[in-house]
């Protein structure tokens, strides 16, 4: 199979493939013109959010990207090299089950384990298992979550930054542990919504399905590594003796980090398919949350097309507000969104669409959206909507004008949501004093494009800080 004229051999292999290769490939380098008009057109309450196409893709010198291919394009691509699509389930065991997580096809060792020598000449000539990220520091907070730092090394943010966030779920004694991990959907945020430090970012790039995903392997990485080390000083301790420890498990995945999902929603899709086959990461769809700002053609595809959970950071009551503090809704306002929550989550219907409820993210914001008016009206604004609320204390960063409402007013707000009939819980800050938390992540360092920090209501505006 793999013997003389190999390189019109590979060639017809390759052409046999179109389809496959297109969705895991790319060619093309954006250069600062094309970037520029990227970010343009990610404008807050712009054109619709972008779709499918090979610039927002990995680059890996036109070969085939295989973390960018759910597992029947992965079957495909073996079956246009001549191989049983079974060779597929060994390369996606290789690259997602637990303790593998390969980076190159050269790690999967041993036969009838690992791959023939000509079948790994074949692939590494046509493919690359590399994720596009490069872990290159994490940093612990004192409550035990970690940001994990990466630099893109494809695509058309290569060279850029994002972050993910690993949080530890603390429960009671007994309870089995969980943790939950916050990945980023693009470098930096087109959304501009003005209390977040992502958002001052601008837009910069997105990322592909296989960076959305190895954050999650490069995540179970980290927490093996911490295992194999706590192992180790417990075998010091104990003489060798006593079980070793076990790396935490992530149980949850919240698409809540650096960008909006919805305007990379074809990634991000694949990415969450990718996520949960059983025979790779096996991570349940009621587990992995998305969320958005509002953009409602693409709340509509993802309802119609995912079983993941959506959140909705809808931030406040009445449409002056949240048209200053999150300007997508200028063109998405909240009686169009709504309606739409309505559509796919209606309450106290016999059997909604779905079957299931939508998570309402609500940022406190001292003086701004955190009167007890706010909650009768949010309880309003909500009455035929199936969901759940979850009230967001602000975490500070560089430059915000925002400060955090009083606990007490949090506490009076809650109460009032929940005696209207709603389950309503607070988010607490995690991993704030290490830029970790809701609404900290990113960096302003070199950033052309940040978007305009807007004019306030005129009687908010005694309700602000100075800016620092």
């Amino acid at each position: 199979m793999y013997g003389g004229h190999r390189q019109a051999d590979l060639d017809s292999r390759v052409q046999a493939f179109p389809a496959a290769l297109d969705a895991a490939t790319t060619s093309l380098q954006p250069g600062p013109t094309a970037a520029a008009d990227k970010q343009a057109s990610h404008t807050a309450g712009g054109a619709a959010a972008s779709t499918s196409g090979r610039e927002n893709l990995p680059q890996a010198q036109g070969c085939a990207v295989l973390k960018n291919m759910t597992l029947p394009q992965l079957e495909e691509w073996c079956l246009s090299l001549g191989e049983r699509p079974q060779r597929a389930h060994q390369l996606w065991r290789w690259m997602y089950y637990d303790g593998n997580w390969i980076r190159r096809i050269d790690d999967a060792c041993g036969v009838p384990n690992g791959f023939s020598n000509a079948f790994r000449e074949t692939a590494n000539e046509l493919a690359t298992v590399d994720g596009g990220l490069e872990l290159l520091y994490v940093q612990k907070a004192g409550d035990g979550t970690r940001k994990m730092v990466f630099k893109l090394t494809s695509g058309e943010g290569a060279g850029s930054t994002v972050e993910a966030v690993v949080i530890p779920i603390v429960r009671g004694s007994g309870t089995k542990p969980r943790t939950t991990l916050c990945v980023s959907s693009q470098v930096g945020c087109a959304m501009n919504c003005q209390f977040c430090f992502t958002g001052r970012m601008g837009f910069r790039a997105n990322l592909s399905a296989a960076q959305i995903v190895e954050q999650v392997v490069e995540a179970r990485r980290l927490l093996a590594a911490e295992a194999a080390t706590e192992s180790a000083k417990q075998a010091d301790q104990t003489a060798g003796k006593g079980s070793p420890a076990r790396p935490d498990p992530i149980t949850n995945i919240v698409f809540m980090g650096m960008g909006e999902p919805f305007q990379n929603l074809d990634a991000v899709l694949r990415a969450v398919d990718i996520m949960c086959s059983p025979s790779g990461l096996h991570l349940s769809h009621n587990k992995i949350s998305v969320s958005t700002v509002g953009l409602v053609p693409e709340i509509r595809r993802f309802c119609e097309s995912s079983r993941a959970q959506l959140a909705v950071s809808l931030h406040a009551t009445t449409n002056q507000v949240r048209d200053w503090i999150a300007p997508v809704n200028r063109r998405w306002p909240l009686e169009t969104l709504v309606a739409t929550l309505e559509e796919y989550f209606p309450r106290h219907a016999a059997s909604s669409p779905h079957g299931r409820h939508v998570l309402i993210e609500y940022v406190m914001l001292r003086g701004v959206n955190d009167t007890l008016e706010d909650a009768h009206r949010l309880l309003k604004l909500l009455a035929n909507v199936e969901c759940k609320i979850n009230l967001i204390v602000f975490n500070p960063h560089q430059g915000t004008r925002f400060r955090a409402s009083e606990l007490d007013q949090v506490t009076a707000f809650r109460s009032i949501v929940i005696q209207g009939g709603r389950v309503c819980t607070v988010r607490d800050s995690r991993g704030d004093d290490e830029m970790a938390a809701c609404g900290q992540l990113g960096a302003l360092a070199g950033s052309p494009h940040a978007p305009p920090i807007l004019e306030p209501p005129e009687r908010f505006k005694a309700a602000l800080a100075p800016v620092a």
